[in-house]
């Protein structure tokens, strides 16, 4: 059996490589080419080398995006000029949900054991009843726009089931998504179209109230469960 300071080094040892990681994935994606590639142009010329398989390669490169921080928003918003209203909500999604997942195994092989040991009595409550309401709690942050990636490797350091948090994801996130890539694809397909006229249509007014609409959700959530 390993002495309580040995498991310390190990967590510390690990909290350290987790640290290292993040600020390498920042720099990455803010200080080398790979930012150049952050735009609907340049990723969508990239995409069409991969022909058949660009749906595949976007989904791996949001995955890949999520566990290095890049905002979701701006992942989403690629996916949706990109691939289109519809289309880009599917492909965003289970870009979405594989990054969320990774990111979440990340925080919690390398974050867990740190955090568990920082952790006092009064905290100790609050973590057992996240592992006891793992799913609602995680609905509940997701449906009120919690800062997506720094929920997802947050989330690892809880004791948080994979499961509730897996399954609170996938259907937190799906409002949000959808409401967020109609209203850039329908954009996009205006532009692209060239017909400015289509501007004034219902399907274009429709994808405006959703956004509008979707910034209220939180505001709506929290009073339905009684905060001010």
């Amino acid at each position: 059996m390993q002495k309580p300071t040995a498991n310390r080094k190990k967590a510390v040892i690990k909290i350290i490589v987790l640290l290292v990681f993040a600020i390498t994935a920042i720099y990455i994606v803010r200080f080398t080419p790979i930012k150049g590639y952050l735009t609907a142009e340049a990723l969508g010329r990239f995409l069409d080398t991969a022909g058949f398989w660009a749906p595949a390669v976007f989904m791996v490169i949001y995955a890949l995006g999520v566990c290095f921080f890049v905002p979701g928003t701006v992942l989403t918003g690629l996916g949706a000029a990109i691939f289109g209203a519809y289309w880009g909500f599917v492909y965003v999604w289970v870009g979405a949900m594989v990054g969320a997942s990774a990111a979440f195994l990340i925080g919690r092989t390398l974050g867990r054991e740190f955090a568990a040991s920082l952790i006092g009595d009064k905290l100790k409550k609050y973590d057992d009843a996240i592992e006891r309401n793992g799913f609602a709690t995680v609905l509940y942050l997701r449906l009120v726009y919690f800062p997506f990636t720094p929920m997802n490797f947050g989330m690892g350091l809880t004791k948080v089931r994979f499961w509730d948090y897996f399954f609170g994801t996938a259907l937190g996130i799906i409002v949000g998504t959808f409401i967020f890539t109609f209203f850039i694809g329908t954009i996009k397909d205006v532009w692209a179209s060239g017909n400015w006229g289509e501007l004034i249509s219902f399907k274009v007014f429709f994808s405006i109230g959703l956004f509008v609409s979707s910034l209220f959700i939180p505001k709506i959530i929290k009073r339905l469960r009684g905060e001010v």
